[in-house]
């Protein structure tokens, strides 16, 4: 029929009318598969994504970062564009051909900017962290998983999109149109966060949980169970070496000997005392913590000068270069305790395992504590807590706040602190004007100070810190530290303050975009030089003779025992 009007659906999804040339027959238009305003937003936010993190990124990472920020983009496009049409009350416009082209031509302009900025900002993070250059394979590997990832997740949210507009036809069988897009909308959101909270979250977790339990039950090279009874494990001990775990055995078969610590020494040295329990040692952590401080005291824990109260990482897993040092230090006078509260790594711990290191971390000192505050002031040992990454969050919720820590400890070390630690947020927003995030002074530094590197000094250096000791030991460019949910669209103090020594200048926040930049970081943490990220055996020997004050304790003594914890 000719001159009878049609309508067709453009790239936004909206219907609109288009005259139908005379004489032709009605032959749909084809629906361009993306959105103009879309894919300039994903072209913005792929180019931003490009913008230098904390840590270098390979190929790899880059494209992941690249794909979800793009669509991030993709989404935030599309929506701009329909709130404007809305303010405008205007329909949807068929886009014109030579707006492809100039997107077209622009997005190859941007994008070959944004690879060069970006591969020069990894070279300086790089340079900065001692990494070696990334390999020319990424200019290749970036642009083509990006592309991927962008695709996936456009598709799965119009996949999502239809099952709303599927439940909001539905709807409207029983209630009006708009009742039943709104009824339908909320029925998706809800069913959605249900499902990816709930039933998927939850999955994975167990998944990962079953995977890392069959790693639990092995045991590394080179590590055997001792003999010395003042090790769980051993044949005098009440804790078995195979329930031990993984990690639990790496920390009581190993360790350095008599004889390392004497010959470090000069004196005599005693074989330290070292307590644990794992997961399989008891079903609760109230009961590990029970078995583990009995042990303890069977060994003669109690008995020594320094009692150590270690909240593990993960795993399980006990840093050597937060036990080792104070036991050199000691002449081997100390004895350390500690339990594990899952089979997960680190970095995911840390993610999902905030409720059971807050349980263990309270449990243990709080077991330890009992016992110690029974014995008589004079044979009480010095009590001292430490904990990295996870651990710290642990080892913090057994205080309530500043006073607690100094009352009942003879000090602390609280390695790479996540940054939702209650003290420790408690402390860092309550720091003095004028002090930055990453090294902040608190009170004037009377018990809580803050270091990046202990070796080069404890802020504020002309304050007398009297009393015990609580140092945070913190990395600039330590995603543990710095990622929050925030970031998605907060900037946070330390992106405005002058950056650390080991970040680079050029790092800004940009909503959504430094999110998932630091997110991406995570995984990676450990996988860069000491002194650096997430790994802080190289702070540790500083950071124990700040807070323990070793008699006669020298420059070169700390040299010394630098060389052997965290050799060149």
């Amino acid at each position: 029929m000719s001159g009878v009007a049609r309508t067709t659906t453009t790239e936004d999804g909206v219907e609109g009318p288009v005259a139908e040339p005379p004489g032709e027959h009605a032959h749909p238009t084809r629906r361009p598969r993306y959105s103009l305003p879309g894919l300039v937003g994903a072209l913005v936010f792929v180019c931003l994504s490009l913008s230098p993190s904390l840590l270098p990124r390979t190929g790899l990472i880059q494209g992941v970062v690249c794909g979800i920020t793009g669509a991030i983009g993709y989404g935030i496009g599309v929506l701009v564009a329909w709130m404007w049409r809305a303010f405008a009350d205007r329909d949807a416009r068929p886009t014109q051909r030579r707006s492809w082209q100039i997107l077209a031509v622009v997005a190859a302009a941007c994008l070959v900017a944004a690879m060069a900025l970006g591969r020069y900002w990894q070279g300086q993070i790089r340079a900065l962290l001692g990494v070696q250059p990334d390999g020319l394979a990424s200019l290749v590997v970036t642009p083509l998983l990006a592309a991927l990832v962008i695709v996936a997740l456009v598709a799965l949210g119009r996949a999502v999109r239809g099952v709303y507009r599927w439940t909001a036809t539905l709807l409207q069988r029983w209630i009006g149109p708009r009742a039943a897009r709104a009824t339908g909308w909320i029925a998706v959101v809800v069913g959605t966060a249900l499902l990816v909270s709930g039933v998927l979250l939850d999955g994975l977790v167990a998944a990962a949980d079953a995977a890392f339990s069959v790693r639990n039950g092995t045991t590394e090279e080179g590590v055997v169970q001792p003999v010395a009874r003042e090790r769980s494990g051993s044949p005098e001990s009440q804790v078995s070496w195979t329930s031990l775990g993984q990690q639990g055995r790496s920390f009581t078969g190993t360790g350095p000997s008599v004889e390392q610590i004497a010959a470090f020494s000069g004196g005599l040295a005693r074989t330290p005392v070292r307590a644990y329990a794992g997961l399989e040692s008891a079903g609760t952590a109230e009961q590990r913590a029970r078995m583990a401080v009995d042990d303890l005291s069977r060994a003669g824990g109690f008995d020594r000068s320094t009692l150590v109260v270690v909240t593990a990482t993960g795993s399980g897993w006990v840093d050597p270069g937060a036990v080792d040092p104070v036991e050199y230090m000691t002449a081997g006078d100390t004895a350390t305790v500690s339990i594990q509260y899952s089979y997960l790594p680190s970095w995911l711990s840390y993610l999902v395992d905030q409720d059971r290191a807050r349980e263990a971390g309270r449990e243990l000192f709080d077991a330890v504590y009992d016992r110690w505050s029974k014995l008589p002031v004079e044979r009480r040992p010095a009590l001292v807590v430490v904990g990295e990454s996870l651990g710290s969050f642990g080892g913090e919720t057994a205080f309530s706040g500043e006073y607690d820590l100094r009352n009942r400890t003879a000090g602390a070390i609280f390695a790479g602190p996540p940054n939702f630690n209650t003290l420790y947020r408690e402390f860092v927003d309550g720091r003095e004007p004028g002090t930055p995030e990453v090294t902040p002074v608190y009170r004037g530094g009377r018990t809580v100070r803050f270091s990046t590197d202990p070796r080069s000094g404890v802020p504020p250096a002309d304050m007398p810190a009297d009393g015990p000791r609580v140092l945070y030991v913190q990395h600039p460019s330590d995603p543990i530290v710095w990622w929050s949910p925030r970031l998605i669209l907060h900037r946070p103090d330390w992106l405005a303050e002058p950056p650390g020594d080991d970040v680079v200048a050029a790092m800004r926040w940009i909503p959504f975009v430094t999110f998932w930049q630091v997110s991406a970081d995570l995984p990676f943490a450990v996988e860069v030089p000491a002194g650096h990220g997430h790994v802080y055996t190289h702070e540790y020997v500083d950071a124990w003779a700040w807070v323990l004050r070793p008699p006669a304790w020298t420059e070169n003594d700390a040299a010394a025992l630098r060389t052997i914890i965290s050799p060149p």
